[in-house]
């Protein structure tokens, strides 16, 4: 069975598409993740590590009324990341990816508050990756600044860090399955 690495080159180059990726908690990991796969280099544009917040906005041009308003963990940040990346690589599709890894919270977020972002040719959204792994890697945490419960990763930092690759991986090979072709 072929990783989901794998499965997304083979879709992109069947659909002659691309993608290009802007990473924050992973530093770079999904976009190498894909560079293992040979014929990688036919789909794969490149990708933007944007570890600090000001690079959120200088790289990916977030713009700084989102960061001011959201913050750096937020699913309306991470659109516009992937809307960013996209972007400035020319690439079909834009992925992102921001969040905590851990061990410490961040400016109130808790550990594995990660977003996936997608942009596409028809859209832009954000997904929290825990609804997007499986549910044995993920749990509910209560906030203080929120009325319900929170799904985040689980695990330790390097573990959250894994889960985030697989879940950017996975939803950008699902949303590509539901899209026709760019034109």
């Amino acid at each position: 069975m072929p990783s989901k690495a794998e499965e997304l080159v083979a879709l992109l180059n069947s659909r002659g598409e691309t993608v290009s990726l802007c990473e924050s908690l992973t530093a770079g990991a999904a976009c190498a993740e894909i560079a293992t796969v040979p014929g990688a280099s036919a789909v794969l544009r490149g990708g933007l590590v944007t570890y600090a917040t000001d690079l959120k906005h200088s790289l990916a041009g977030v713009p700084e009324s989102v960061l001011d308003a959201h913050g750096p963990v937020a699913e309306e940040t991470a659109r516009d990341m992937a809307r960013g990346v996209r972007k400035a690589c020319d690439a079909t599709w834009g992925v992102s990816l921001t969040g905590v890894a851990g061990p410490d919270t961040q400016d109130g977020h808790p550990v594995g508050e990660v977003y996936v972002g997608v942009s596409g040719p028809y859209w832009t959204a954000a997904w929290p990756a825990a609804e997007v792994v499986d549910p044995a890697r993920a749990r509910f945490v209560v906030v203080e600044t929120r009325d319900t419960p929170l799904h985040v990763l689980s695990g330790d930092r390097a573990e959250i860090r894994r889960s985030a690759v697989d879940a950017c991986l996975e939803m950008l090979v699902r949303v590509i399955r539901e899209q026709k072709p760019a034109s």
